[in-house]
């Protein structure tokens, strides 16, 4: 059976290659020229082959292979591959150029992630590239363009011109401190400027852009297309839209692959003497491409790379006085130092009011002693980033609530913390389990807004995070693993500690005295005595409403359960679904979930 599975994916292969040959053969005869565009966006260093991503050295396999048939073929990048995974983080992307020059990349735009080593670095990669890194629309301080706005390249006699937009979002989607001083200027007012300046030098022009196609971003890839003519294709990145046959605006052609070389897109355009005359575009899936095989000399770069790596690998970063644990067990139940350690850092990087990752990220334990770089990778394998939102304090606490909704058993999605404490009540049931949350050591606000900084996993709403995913990214960051480094460069010596940020003991109910707390029980015995009775008429007490008039805020919260509705909340409580929707700063309505916790009027 595998083997007809693998026959009927080389198949798939060939047949694809022979489609692609024969619009080539068609124009030819007409007079026509065909260009193939190969593009990829958002690998984000994914640069090693598996079952889910092609990597480089098969896709330059698979380029040679389109070239055989139409050498008119162009191989674009879309932006956010010069960082993300370790392999490209250990030398500040130069590992990454490297490869993409075995590769054949024709041009490159950058993507936000590209400036995460600082604007300086992105000139010194741009140096070491044999191909042109574009982007029109960045200025520096002195009004220069930080990089080339386009370049015109020959495809069979055809003036293909390539042009690159970055997206403005860079200003507050990498560190500050990376881009300060550049200026990311309006991307269709560049872009009419550019195809202005480009009359009669192209007979087609491709705009190579990282803006996405996110309706929450302002400047994005259709506003381009419908707001901009004279453009012929736009390539792009930024939202990791996969496209599988492109999406027509304006005109214009739009494509996009997805993200991590899932997809490999290909593009043909037909030009003629008066331009453009037909474009048609598919997604190729990397499993698709199994009956072909690696290119030698991209995998030999690769394993070169990798083998230069080891001594960097070593390098000390800083030293722990203790043992810090990060035992599998243990962080996906409890709160452990060197969890702490990790969201410490988040903050450290990002600057926010709360931090969360997941204990399920953490992948191994540091002895006590000096750490190396490779231990923290070790640790923090998955090349994860750090992302911040804007959340809520009911939502702050809904994502507390899922993290330990299997406690004591362990979980995956267990959160560690920094910047909030919180108690686990594990006599309750799932999503009631967490109270006295306090941020910068006062109680938890469930309506006001607080700057979240967590992983790129959880922030999509992954381990189940749903209530994450809601929200929009309010800025990106390093890596994990490079926020530990920085911050253990920084402090030098640590000693981390299971604090008590997280703590478990039953709740006190209301009216309760808890046991050991000394201030009420001195006074608890005074009202069994008769003396204090005849100080209030015997009446008073009798119509006391205090206990009414003083609800613990519990009664003032409903916690949803499975088949719930805004709706039928709303009902049960003598409101509507719009009222609780505006209490609770729902952006959709229909997205609730077990264990949140819902405002009531």
């Amino acid at each position: 059976m595998e083997r007809l599975r693998q026959a009927g994916r080389m198949l798939l292969a060939f047949l694809i290659l022979s489609l692609l040959a024969l619009p080539a053969a068609a124009s030819a005869a007409q007079g026509e020229t065909t260009i193939t565009i190969v593009h990829v966006n958002d690998v984000h260093s994914r640069v090693e082959q598996t079952d889910a991503n092609i990597g480089y050295a098969k896709l330059a396999a698979f380029v040679k292979q389109l070239k055989a048939e139409n050498p008119n073929t162009l191989l674009l990048d879309a932006g956010d591959s010069l960082h993300g995974q370790t392999i490209a983080n250990l030398e500040r992307g130069g590992s990454i150029v490297r490869m993409m020059n075995a590769v054949g990349f024709d041009a490159m735009a950058t993507g936000n992630h590209d400036y995460n080593y600082g604007y300086g670095r992105l000139l010194e990669l741009a140096g070491e590239a044999s191909f042109p890194v574009l982007a029109a629309n960045v200025y520096k301080p002195d009004g220069t363009r930080l990089l080339e706005p386009y370049v015109v390249l020959d495809a069979g006699g055809v003036r293909v011109a390539v042009f690159g937009l970055a997206t403005p979002e860079t200003t507050y989607k990498t560190h500050p401190d990376n881009v300060a001083g550049l200026t990311f200027a309006d991307p269709v007012e560049e872009a009419k400027r550019v195809v202005a300046e480009l009359e009669g030098k192209a007979d087609a022009v491709i705009a190579l852009a990282h803006l996405g196609l996110d309706e929450a971003s302002t400047d994005t890839s259709r506003k381009l297309a419908e707001e901009v003519p004279g453009i012929d294709l736009i390539v792009d990145g930024h939202s990791h839209t996969a496209l599988p046959e492109g999406l027509e605006a304006g005109g214009t052609l739009i494509v996009q692959a997805g993200e991590y070389g899932e997809h490999v897109g290909v593009v043909e355009l037909t030009v003629g003497p008066a331009g453009v005359k037909a474009r048609n575009a598919r997604l190729i899936p990397a499993e698709e491409t199994t009956g072909i095989e690696p290119d030698p000399g991209v995998l030999a770069v690769i394993e070169e790379v990798k083998a230069n790596q080891e001594p960097l690998l070593s390098e000390i970063v800083g030293k722990s006085l203790v043992d810090l644990d990060g035992e599998r067990e243990h962080v996906r139940a409890g709160e452990t130092n060197l969890g702490n350690l990790i969201a410490d850092a988040m903050l450290f990087e990002t600057g926010a009011d709360v931090a969360l990752t997941n204990g399920g990220g953490i992948r191994a334990s540091i002895p006590a002693g000096d750490i190396t770089k490779g231990q923290v990778i070790t640790v923090l394998p998955f090349g994860n980033y750090i992302q911040t939102k804007e959340v809520t304090g009911a939502q702050l606490l809904a994502a507390l609530e899922h993290g330990v909704s299997a406690y004591p058993e362990p979980l995956g999605g267990f959160p560690h913390v920094a910047g909030m404490t919180f108690k686990i009540d594990p006599g309750k049931p799932a999503g009631e389990r967490v109270y006295d949350v306090r941020v910068d050591g006062k109680p938890l606000d469930l309506q006001a807004v607080y700057t979240l900084a967590t992983n790129d996993f959880l922030a999509a709403g992954g381990d189940q995070y749903a209530m994450l995913a809601e929200q929009p990214v309010t800025g990106d960051f390093a890596s994990l693993e490079e926020a530990v480094i920085r911050y253990l460069q920084a402090e030098g010596e640590v000693a981390p500690k299971a604090e008590g940020r997280i703590r478990v003991e039953p709740a006190v109910a209301p009216g309760t005295i808890p046991e050991g707390a000394p201030s009420p029980q001195q006074p608890a015995p005074a009202p069994q005595q008769p003396a204090p009775a005849p100080q209030q008429p015997a009446p008073a007490p009798q119509p006391a409403p205090a206990p009414q008039q003083q609800p613990s805020s519990e009664q003032h919260v409903y916690i949803v359960k499975r088949g719930d509705t805004l709706w039928a909340i709303a009902r049960k409580y003598g409101t509507t679904w719009q009222k609780l929707a505006e209490l609770n700063r729902l952006e959709n309505p229909d997205l609730i979930f077990p264990g949140q916790r819902i405002l009531l009027p």
